[in-house]
């Protein structure tokens, strides 16, 4: 399996899907690889590998346990993916239904152990990239099992998804998370301007051009996303600056009636 231009990523997917395979058996329809390392945006030493697995119908209890296991051996058997791994298994139904319902939808990601939640409308934004620029290790195109997205929706999820970051900056403490809120709020804009995502670093490039008075603080992220384990020196004294930019984008945002779709 070669599916990226990096043989450590097609080294853990060459392990991954088998596995998935054992373990679900004909439940496994589909495997979708989307994030960054389809948009552009991958970054060897610190970036995530994100999937979709699609799944003919819910996981029971002994499924979840059985791919508990396989996600904790996997890491074993790669230590650099420890903690760079979101995979979500969704049915087929939920993957049809979910702009009008949610659904469970068990996920491991950065940070978050394997568990089951409710998923919607929230996850649009992921769905339109998979449909849109997935690359598919198994099973048939994503466009003929995921309820179809058009851009138009695409882009009015990712204008919610920005003024959602009103509150969600007001909970943002840490220094990795702070970089994380600039540069998000830099590609959503981009986003909601042209009409397509593209990876944080050219939306950070247009928007230091759009934006030039916050070039410090986008370049200072940039800086802090390539060096989040050392972390920033002083996280509250930059915290304000880093609300103030939320702000402004929202607010941007928010008067702009001339996005392009």
């Amino acid at each position: 399996m070669q599916p990226t231009e990096h043989p450590h990523v097609n080294a853990l997917l060459t392990d991954l899907l088998p596995q998935m395979q054992q373990v679900l058996g004909s439940k496994l329809v589909g495997l979708y690889l989307y994030g960054s390392l389809v948009t552009g945006d991958f970054d060897a030493d610190i970036s995530d590998i994100d999937l979709l697995a699609a799944i003919s119908d819910d996981l029971d209890d002994a499924a979840f346990d059985a791919l508990d296991r396989m996600h904790q051996a996997l890491v074993r058997k790669h230590p650099g993916w420890n903690g760079r791994l979101e995979i979500a298994y969704l049915s087929l139904y939920a993957l049809k239904t979910f702009k009008t319902q949610t659904s469970p939808i068990a996920v491991i990601s950065p940070g978050e152990p394997f568990n089951i939640k409710k998923a919607g409308k929230d996850w649009l934004m992921n769905w339109y990239m998979v449909q849109s620029k997935g690359i598919t290790l198994f099973g048939p195109p994503p466009e003929t099992i995921i309820d179809p997205t058009s851009q138009a929706e695409f882009i009015e999820a990712v204008k919610a998804h920005l003024i959602a970051w009103r509150e969600y900056i007001e909970h943002v403490d840490n220094g990795p998370y702070q970089s994380y809120a600039i540069l998000t709020m830099c590609r959503g804009l981009y986003t909601y301007t042209h009409g397509e995502q593209v990876s944080k670093q050219k939306a950070a490039a247009w928007a230091v051009e759009e934006m030039p008075e916050w070039i410090a603080l986008i370049q200072r992220a940039l800086v802090w996303r390539r060096a989040f384990q050392e972390g920033i020196d002083d996280p509250a004294a930059t915290l304000p600056e880093a609300r103030r930019f939320v702000e402004f984008v929202i607010d941007r945002v928010e008067r702009d009636k001339n996005q392009i779709v």
